[in-house]
């Protein structure tokens, strides 16, 4: 058990601090360009190719970021490594208010993402450590810190709108500086109530490698939802701009795509803790299709609030679930090299999502079109996923479960 953190209650409010930074590290850094992509595309004369190429930059980041953490994490205790990526997420946040060509933007983005994966992966790590001292609430607490994403997509959506309709030249720089506010501050609680949450480096003697054929099935459907899912996140608020949704209605909408992502962790808890395969992978990659789905379909308010809801309610948890495959089939001391192989490949997909259907809606003529091979993709990722068996076939994967106890 970890010292001070030995009652349900204090592993929740370690927890929820934990969560801030997954706000930090994709709900501000990189799912407010959703927000912001319109306004820029507009100012700047961007195609739908180069718009998605910023966020193919971000995920290039995401994925240095993530081949580097295992070095980070086996020099520094993960706690520093997750306050240093949240400090550099606010300062190049704001940085991006300071420039206009595409070059700096491009470079921008591309070091915003090296600080979430530095982020994303330490806190990772650290919340699977706190499900290791809690195994009957693992799920819950993971869920809790992939939710947290939720928070960052609720505060984009209130702080974004009213800052990029100023009657000011450039108006959408005083909105991202107001996103690196935003995550300074959120930085704030994490150092603060997760002192007691230390994960010392792990020494080279200690540290298990990860083994990927095992895992195949599961890292080709993650892969698969990284190379769908950013597609809808990058242009989904475009396309209801194009669907003369007017701003309180957009603003509706993400705000309902991020309650969805905080309460997924209620929704899919017990599913997380009960899947030891790719059970969860898969039907998480199924709906979050449908809810891809749903507004490419239609275009009615109901249709388009019940896609961000699903979405939201679902994709976290997905993300989540990779971490528990991990924790459930691997010992303490793999968990580091499995959870940074699913952030390589998700990363992997996120880098050709975005420039894919940025391209499709090109060449296609709608960002519909763009969205409708993203749907195809996660379904193919279900379909990958599903292939997915515990470890051992049983018996191997509930001893390593228990090895990751208290």
């Amino acid at each position: 058990m970890i010292a001070g953190l030995d009652d349900r209650g204090a592993a929740l409010r370690v927890a929820l601090a934990l969560a801030l930074g997954s706000a930090v590290s994709l709900g501000l850094a990189r799912f407010s360009y959703a927000l912001l992509l319109g306004p820029m595309r507009a100012d700047l004369g961007w195609s739908y190719l180069t718009a998605g190429a910023m966020n193919t930059a971000n995920a290039g980041g995401y994925l240095l970021g993530a081949l580097l953490a295992p070095r980070w994490l086996a020099r520094h205790d993960a706690r520093t490594v997750l306050l240093a990526g949240c400090a550099g997420a606010a300062l190049l946040l704001a940085a991006h208010g300071a420039v206009s060509a595409d070059a700096a933007l491009y470079l921008l983005r591309l070091a915003t993402g090296v600080a979430s994966a530095a982020t994303f992966v330490s806190g990772g790590l650290l919340a699977a450590r706190l499900g290791a001292a809690h195994p009957k609430s693992a799920g819950l607490l993971l869920g809790i810190y992939y939710g947290g994403t939720g928070a960052g997509i609720v505060a984009s959506a209130l702080l974004v709108p009213p800052l990029i309709a100023m009657p000011a030249a450039h108006a959408w720089k005083w909105a991202w500086v107001a996103l690196g506010v935003a995550a300074a501050l959120a930085s704030l609680p994490i150092a603060a109530s997760t002192r007691v949450l230390v994960a010392p480096p792990t020494s080279a003697g200690a540290r298990a490698p990860f083994d990927w054929k095992p895992f195949g099935f599961g890292l080709a459907g993650y892969f698969m939802f990284g190379l769908g899912y950013i597609g809808y996140m990058t242009f989904v608020i475009t396309l209801l701009r194009e669907l003369q949704l007017g701003t309180p209605q957009i603003v509706a909408f993400f705000v309902l795509l991020g309650a969805g992502v905080m309460a997924s962790p209620w929704l899919w808890a017990g599913l997380l803790q009960r899947s030891h395969g790719g059970e969860a992978l898969a039907l998480l990659n199924g709906l979050l299709a449908l809810a891809t789905l749903l507004p490419v379909l239609g275009a009615h308010p109901l249709v388009v609030y019940a896609s961000g809801l699903l979405f939201g309610g679902v994709f976290l948890s997905l993300v989540a679930s990779t971490t528990a495959l991990v924790r459930h089939n691997l010992p303490p001391e793999s968990w580091a090299g499995g959870i940074g192989a699913f952030t390589i490949v998700f990363a992997i997909g996120q880098i050709v999502g975005p420039s894919a259907v940025g391209w499709i809606a090109d060449v296609a003529g709608g960002l519909r079109h763009g969205l409708a091979a993203s749907a195809l993709v996660l379904v193919a990722g279900a379909a990958l996923a599903w292939r997915q068996r515990p470890l051992g076939a049983g018996p191997q994967a509930v001893a390593a479960g228990r090895r990751a106890g208290p």
